[in-house]
Parts: structure tokens; sequence; C-alpha cells
């Protein structure tokens, strides 16, 4: 009788251990939003699924023995903007199921405490209110539309943050803004500044051998194809064209735009 007493608690110890082996595990940041989880019953219909719940590796005291329940960070201490780590351990003939885990990803949530720009093109802007570290990209307007000119990682503090970048100029008036881009593709954006640069305003050649463009002095372009593609992009006094088709083009260069056609 002993000895089948032993056997019977070894099995139910296997059994138990073997039926823990699941662990779901989310990375955000606490944005003052709390996870809903929906929490069926184990497999063997003893009990729910989920039997853990840990935040940043400590075990978290919600109330997990239900059909759903809501996994509090205030409760746990997380402050707003803080990075976390959820982990949810169940059973593995089960699965629960984080009804809202975009909650904790980043969004673009920054407000400017200022923004300005150098007379040599450094640009530099202030901010507060991050609630997660996402990418700021830095835009200048030229050529008609807004291009991307460069890129600063954001601390993601909510606190004020402090950023620059050295922009490059085009001749006359240059304007620069910076963007994020966070959950759901939404943006947020920094209003624009301003500065106006005293470099002369480059002009370009086709060189005789149809096979290059000269500038006269270094500068950003951009070349397209008859239907808008881009086909080559650079900064530079020279651009290459001896691989390109034979056939009309546009010219994208300093703040300006001329077409050009490549005989052979």
């Amino acid at each position: 009788m002993k000895k089948s007493f032993l056997l019977f608690l070894v099995i139910f110890v296997l059994a138990a251990t073997n039926s823990t082996a699941g662990v779901l595990i989310l990375e955000g940041k606490y944005q003052s939003k709390n996870l809903y989880v929906q929490n069926g019953y184990a497999g063997n219909g003893v009990g729910f699924c989920t039997y853990e719940i840990r935040i940043n590796g400590k075990i978290s005291s919600d109330e997990i023995n239900s059909s759903a329940f809501e996994i509090d960070f205030e409760a746990s201490n997380i402050k707003l903007g803080a990075s976390v780590i959820v982990e949810i351990k169940y059973k593995d003939d089960c699965m629960p199921k984080i009804l809202n885990p975009d909650d904790i990803k980043p969004k673009a949530t920054f407000d400017v405490v200022d923004i300005a720009i150098t007379k040599a093109g450094l640009l530099s802007w202030s901010t507060k209110n991050e609630t997660g570290s996402l990418p700021y990209i830095v835009e200048q307007f030229r050529w008609n539309k807004w291009i991307p000119v460069g890129e600063v990682q954001g601390a993601g503090l909510t606190t004020v943050n402090n950023y620059s970048f050295q922009t490059t100029a085009h001749s006359g008036e240059n304007k620069f803004r910076v963007k994020q881009k966070g959950l759901g593709n939404l943006v947020r954006l920094s209003p624009n500044v301003t500065f106006t640069s005293t470099l002369k305003q480059p002009t370009f050649a086709l060189q005789s051998d149809a096979q290059s463009i000269a500038f006269s002095n270094e500068t950003m372009y951009e070349v397209y194809d008859a239907f808008g593609n881009i086909v080559k992009r650079g900064f530079s006094n020279n651009v290459s064209i001896s691989n390109m088709p034979k056939g009309d083009y546009y010219l994208c260069y300093d703040n300006q735009m001329a077409d050009f056609r490549k005989k052979r």
C-alpha cells in the first residue's frame, strides 16, 4: 500500500511538472493602459490555464483564477513610460490570449519643448512626455516634398530629453522638422524651423560624352526616369549615368528641379 501511494505521488508530481510548460512573453512600455487576458480552463478541465504572471521578473499579485483577468501595472508600482517584460506562464494543454497586446507597444507621444537650428545647420530639439523609445526622423523640405535626411534614437522618457543633428544645407532658405512614427504608422510632427544658407546655388551640365552629369559644386541629388522611378541618389559634384538607358530623366539637386535627355 505504501509503495502504491509513493508511485501515485511520483506520477502526480511528474504530471503537474509536465503540465506547466508554456510561457507567453510580451515586451513594451507602460502607457497608462493595463493588459487584459482571456484565460480558459486547463485542458483536463481542472483549474484555469494560467498559473503565474511575472512583471519584470517579479511575481504579480493579480488574481488569475478566472476566465478573464487584468494585468495591473500600477499595482506592481510600474511608472508611466517604464519598460515592462510580462511573462504569462500557462499549462501545456491550453493557451491564454492577450486581448490588447498593442497597448504596451511604443506610440509617438512626444511634446516639443523647444526646437531651433543654427546658421551652421545644427538642429537641436527638446521633448517631453515620450512613452516609448522610437527614432526621430529628421526631414528637410526640398524639391516640393519632405525627404528624410537623418535619424536620432529617442530616449523614450517622460522627462525632458535633448537631441541634436548636423544637417546639410542647400542654397537659400532651408526648412527642417522631426517626426516619429509609432504604432499603426501614426505620425507625430514637430514645428518647422528655417534658416537661410549663404551657399552659392550650383549649376549642372551634361558632359559631352553623355555618360555623366557635372555640378559646379557638391550637392545632394536624385535622378528619376520618365515613369517617376528613382534611379540615382547621392551627394557629389559628379554623377555617372553610363549604366542608364537612353531616354528622358528628371534631375533634382540643391533645391532645384530640371530635366535632361540621355541620347546614348
